[in-house]
């Protein structure tokens, strides 16, 4: 069965593609709804000074605005409509999952299947209309103390209706991305949550690309070293494949059942865990913690207290406590949001309740401790690989002005997205063959 599929995946080709009508209205669904979301990015929020919010954003762009600038696909930096983009509504769902682990009624409203899922949808929500909120109201307060050198301000009318219009626009925007997400998994192909944080880094990458040239031109950079950048990410995308698609198969052993033809015969089937389970959550968190006291500094308008300074001076980019504190919060989160994301004692009680064991090991307790044997080893290695791939970015970044686009974070972002919406597309392809097959199967049985 297995060499049947990979066959049809193998001899799929163009004219398959033109057959599948519902794949291409999918696909066509998906490209109008990343258009509409890239229209946004482009209505400013009222009330706002483009030009004196561009000179201010260029002189922070370096600290945490830099980083979900990244995110929003430019967004931020022009203050839009979504500037948030849909970052709230992944910390709340991030955040549920969290309690779904901790509180034992949010655990339960979890195994009662779709009914429950519907709550948790509808609390994580919830969650995301006050996320957003309170982020607008800071983001908000932060535009009315931006100044420039000359005293000129971003706002041109500040106050509480420039506030509360500023929350009001945001929750907006936030809330018709997240439906617009929605939309595009339904409707059309891949995860759509995904393909809007991919799509908003993808359309900045060839402004990216146009600065790191002139930098070259204007002698910033050394020709060679932009060959070697280039080189660079050709070889971070290219590790990033290869262990996104690692596995680690724990082989299955299910119980003899007796057959008419062939007597008492064993079933087998493989637990494949992934590499790296924890995906781009890590080094996203990492960065934001860490950025977060040099923004801090970088918006009190007498540069903050003393200790502030201090601890922006320290953790600045580059320095090496930074580079160890990154690696540390890396490391970190991935051993957190793995243990989130796979419990090895759920998944024992699964395969006990099946009659499924794994050879030489007890089912139960013994199970358990051995899927957590195995998965602790394999996030080492994954805790390892993005360490080393954010790593060697994040210096770039820091020494030679090198833009967020080219850093591990956002390569990780696009290389998995792809990876996983070209894995449906195949999949659809793969089903409209096999369905082509059973037509012509049909037709050729009512001739006989």
């Amino acid at each position: 069965m297995a060499s049947a599929a990979e066959q049809l995946a193998a001899n799929i080709n163009f004219g398959a593609f033109a057959k599948a009508t519902e794949l291409k209205k999918r696909i066509w669904f998906t490209l109008g709804a990343l258009i509409v979301y890239r229209l946004g990015t482009y209505i400013p929020i009222p009330g706002i000074d483009p030009v004196i919010l561009d000179d201010v954003f260029k002189a922070q762009a370096g600290g945490i605005l830099g980083m979900f600038n990244l995110f929003s696909g430019g967004a931020l930096e022009r203050m839009t409509i979504f500037a948030l983009n849909i970052m709230p509504y992944i910390s709340a769902s991030i955040i549920m999952q969290l309690m779904t682990s901790v509180s034992p009624k949010l655990g339960a409203l979890k195994k009662e299947g779709e009914v429950g899922r519907k709550k948790i949808n509808q609390y994580t929500r919830y969650g995301t209309v006050f996320l957003t909120a309170l982020q607008g109201y800071g983001i908000a307060v932060g535009l009315e103390g931006m100044t420039t050198s000359g005293g000129a301000g971003a706002v041109i009318d500040p106050g509480a209706f420039f506030r509360g219009s500023t929350v009001i626009t945001l929750i907006g925007g936030t809330m018709f991305l997240m439906w617009l997400g929605e939309q595009i998994t339904a409707r059309g192909i891949g995860n759509g949550i995904s393909l809007i944080i991919m799509a908003g880094i993808v359309a900045e990458l060839p402004s990216a690309l146009v600065g790191t040239l002139e930098l070259g031109r204007t002698g910033a950079l050394s020709s060679l070293f932009i060959i070697f950048l280039f080189l660079m990410v050709f070889s971070v995308i290219a590790l990033i494949v290869f262990v996104e698609r690692a596995q680690r198969r724990i082989l299955i052993q299910y119980p003899k059942r007796q057959t008419a033809n062939h007597g008492s015969q064993g079933e087998t089937s493989h637990l494949p865990l992934k590499l790296n389970t924890a995906g781009v959550i890590p080094p996203i968190f990492a960065s934001s913690l860490l950025l977060m006291p040099i923004t801090v500094a970088s918006f009190s308008a007498n540069g903050g207290p003393e200790w502030l300074g201090f601890v922006a001076a320290y953790l600045g980019r580059g320095q090496p406590l930074y580079m160890l504190v990154y690696i540390l919060g890396i490391v970190f989160f991935c051993f957190f949001y793995t243990a989130v994301v796979f419990n090895p004692e759920d998944t024992a009680e699964n395969l006990k309740k099946y009659g499924g064991f794994i050879p030489g090991i007890r089912p139960g307790e013994k199970t358990a401790k051995y899927l957590d044997y195995v998965l602790t080893r394999l996030t080492v290695v994954g805790a390892l690989y993005l360490s080393a791939v954010c790593l060697l970015p994040e210096i770039l970044i820091s020494q030679y002005s090198v833009p967020f686009y080219f850093g591990g974070t956002s390569l990780l972002i696009v290389v998995s997205v792809t990876m996983d919406t070209v894995s449906q597309i195949q999949s659809h392809l793969v089903a409209h063959q096999y369905e082509g097959l059973i037509k012509k199967a049909k037709l050729r049985g009512r001739r006989r």
